[in-house]
């Protein structure tokens, strides 16, 4: 696992051993930021769930000012700090260690951030109790761009109850990446 571009391009990353994350591949990696290029100049960019904060790092590489880092899981977030070092980023980085809704709430009342990133564990529908705590929350504007990492059959239909609009779907083998709009 490694930066793909950018400031940090080849830098390798850490990540924890055992199943309790699945890091994304170069390749499915790759895909999301092209799509998401256009939004991280000088972006703010939120990483829940963030397991060895390779996508945060990826998007400071890029050219984000800053990443927040949520990771409840204590091995994973002293790789994400580690990580966080080796980059040379720490200028640009924060890291939380406890769940989303406890720190979407902690954060509500600052600027929003430009770019939302969620990869929870699949088959626990946490993806819906965050959606809903967001859209409540300061954290988002009509400009933010939110991406949900799910498993292919994860239904997000619902969020448009919270003032979600599904733009676009990428689907790779085994999961997917949903891009959704807050129409606040």
């Amino acid at each position: 696992m490694r930066i793909i571009a950018g400031s940090a391009r080849s830098l390798p990353l850490k990540t924890i051993s055992g199943m309790d994350t699945r890091p994304t591949t170069d390749r499915i990696k790759e895909t999301l930021f092209n799509i998401l290029n256009p939004y991280l100049a000088d972006c703010s960019f939120l990483d829940l769930f963030a397991g060895s904060g390779q996508i945060g790092l990826e998007a400071v590489s890029r050219g984000a000012k800053e990443a927040v880092f949520v990771e409840n899981n204590r091995k994973a977030a002293a790789c994400i700090q580690e990580n966080i070092t080796f980059t040379k980023f720490t200028e640009h980085c924060t890291l939380f260690v406890s769940d989303a809704i406890s720190v979407i709430r902690q954060l509500d009342g600052r600027e929003a951030f430009d770019v939302v990133f969620m990869d929870p564990p699949y088959g626990k529908n946490l993806e819906a109790d965050v959606l809903k705590q967001l859209a409540s929350s300061s954290l988002l504007s009509s400009d933010s761009m939110i991406v949900v990492e799910t498993s292919l059959d994860t239904d997000l239909s619902y969020a448009q109850q919270w003032g979600f609009e599904i733009t676009k779907e990428k689907v790779y083998k085994n999961n997917r990446h949903m891009f959704l709009q807050f129409m606040k």
